[in-house]
């Protein structure tokens, strides 16, 4: 596991932006577009504000949520909504959101009308996750109703999740379509973070679902 510890958040946001902008940079000189798929929650909302000023091919850049909750944009849950708000503005406007969530009751009748524009953009070029004090990362949360099947080799690109901690439907990018990334960042604050993300190393994913990407990631943390 590599930890890139910061003095303070500042250092950690400003250097994560810079970091990610040049991933984009250098998978866009191979390739014609290139793909971005972070977290919703608060604790990125300061990287996306640096990201999006930054001089950057945006329009050959598509930017996707690890997951999402299933509310409308008009909810403050709504991940998408933060997206827009934070990112998807100044320079980064001219970037591609692809959707995670459509108009549906339910996200499993949401499902396949959101599978080919998302399985467009893998394998991922840049992955950003974050991490709860219970270990889940996207929607893969310890005691979901899905979770075994979406740490499987066999899981489809995108599931509906249900998890007993989560107060609405979810859905998420399974954990084989989050390692396609070649680039892997796990961002983190606290100590409280800091102990579950070493206790998470010892455990089973069924149990620590953040650990499948341990191995591949770089860890950011700042206190």
């Amino acid at each position: 596991m590599n930890i890139v510890e910061y003095p303070d958040r500042e250092a950690l946001l400003l250097d994560l932006a810079n970091t990610i902008a040049g991933e984009l940079r250098a998978a866009l000189e191979s390739n014609d577009r290139a793909s971005l798929c972070v977290p919703g929650g608060t604790t990125p909302g300061p990287v996306f504000d640096t990201l999006s000023g930054v001089t950057l091919d945006w329009d050959r850049v598509d930017v996707l949520l690890n997951d999402e909750r299933w509310v409308p944009e008009s909810s403050d849950r709504s991940n998408t909504t933060l997206l827009k708000q934070r990112l998807l503005v100044d320079k980064a406007a001219a970037a591609t959101l692809v959707p995670l969530y459509a108009d549906t009751p339910t996200p499993e009748e949401g499902l396949d009308g959101l599978m080919a524009a998302i399985e467009a953009t893998l394998p991922l070029d840049v992955l950003v996750l974050g991490m709860g004090a219970d270990m889940h990362t996207a929607s893969l949360f310890p005691g979901a109703d899905q979770l075994e099947l979406a740490l499987s080799d066999a899981a489809p690109t995108l599931l509906a999740m249900r998890a007993p901690n989560a107060p609405e439907p979810r859905i998420t990018l399974s954990a084989k379509a989050l390692k396609s990334a070649m680039a892997t960042h796990i961002l983190m604050t606290g100590d409280e973070k800091r102990t579950a993300l070493e206790r998470a190393a010892t455990l089973s994913p069924i149990d620590a679902p953040v650990s499948v990407f341990l191995a591949q990631a770089t860890v950011h943390w700042a206190p």
